[in-house]
C-alpha cells in the first residue's frame, strides 16, 4: 500500500470513529506514521482527502455494480429488460449480493458511518450522504419503475412512491444492522421478505396481464 493510500485508509477511520470536524491533519499524519509536512506532499488540505474518499467510494460502487452485471444507469431500457426478466429467486440473490456489499465492505461501512456521524455537523457531508443514499437511489428506481409501468411488468400508479416503498426498508435494514455482524442472517432473512412483499404487491402475473 502506497502512502496515499494509506493516507486515505487512516483518514477514513478517523472520520468514521471522530467525524470529519473532529479529526486534524495531525490526527491523520500520526496514525500514518509521518510527519504533517510529509502528508502534505500528497494532499493540499483535509477537504482534498475527504473529496478522495468520496472519489473512491463512487469507483467502488461502480466496480460492485459491473461485477454484478448491473446495467449502467444511465440505459434504462436494458434496466428494465434485466430486471423485468429476472425471476423472483434471481431478484433475491441480486439483492443480496447488493446489500452484503454494503454490509460487509469494510471501506464501505466506515463511509457510510463517516456520513452518519458528520451529516448534522457540516453541510456539505450532508449533502453526499443524501445525494449518494438517499437521492441518486430514489431518482434512479423511480425512473426504472416508471419505465416498467410502461411495459406492463408492474402495476402501479407512482413510481416515486414504489421506489421509496422499495428503497426505505432496505436502508433501514442496512442501518439497523450496520454494527451487528453476528445478526447477518436476521439481516437477510428480513432483506427477502422485504424483497418478496415487494414484488407481491406491485408485480403483474402472469394471469393478469
Amino acid at each position: 500500500m502506497t502512502t496515499k493510500e494509506r493516507i486515505i485508509e487512516e483518514a477514513l477511520t478517523l472520520f468514521a470513529e471522530k467525524g470529519y470536524q473532529g479529526t486534524s491533519v495531525k490526527n491523520i499524519a500520526d496514525a500514518v506514521g509521518i510527519k504533517d509536512s510529509s502528508l502534505y506532499k500528497h494532499f493540499k488540505s483535509k477537504k482534498a482527502i475527504f473529496d478522495t474518499i468520496v472519489q473512491e467510494m463512487s469507483v467502488r460502487m461502480e466496480r460492485m455494480s459491473r461485477e454484478n452485471g448491473l446495467p449502467d444507469e444511465k440505459d434504462m431500457d436494458e434496466a428494465a429488460e434485466l430486471y423485468g426478466s429476472i425471476s423472483e429467486n434471481g431478484l433475491l440473490m441480486l439483492s443480496e449480493r447488493i446489500f452484503l456489499f454494503y454490509l460487509r465492505d469494510e471501506f464501505a461501512a466506515r463511509f457510510r458511518r463517516m456520513l452518519v456521524i458528520e451529516q448534522y455537523r457540516d453541510k456539505e457531508v450532508y449533502e453526499v450522504y443524501r445525494g449518494l443514499f438517499m437521492d441518486a437511489a430514489i431518482s434512479y428506481q423511480t425512473e426504472l419503475f416508471a419505465e416498467m409501468i410502461k411495459r406492463g411488468v408492474f402495476e402501479g400508479k407512482d413510481p416515486e412512491a414504489m421506489a421509496v416503498n422499495f428503497y426505505a426498508p432496505i436502508f433501514f435494514l442496512l442501518n439497523k444492522y450496520d454494527q451487528e455482524p453476528s445478526r447477518e442472517k436476521e439481516a437477510l432473512r428480513a432483506l427477502r421478505k422485504q424483497v418478496l412483499e415487494f414484488s407481491r404487491l406491485y408485480k403483474k402475473r402472469v394471469e393478469d396481464k
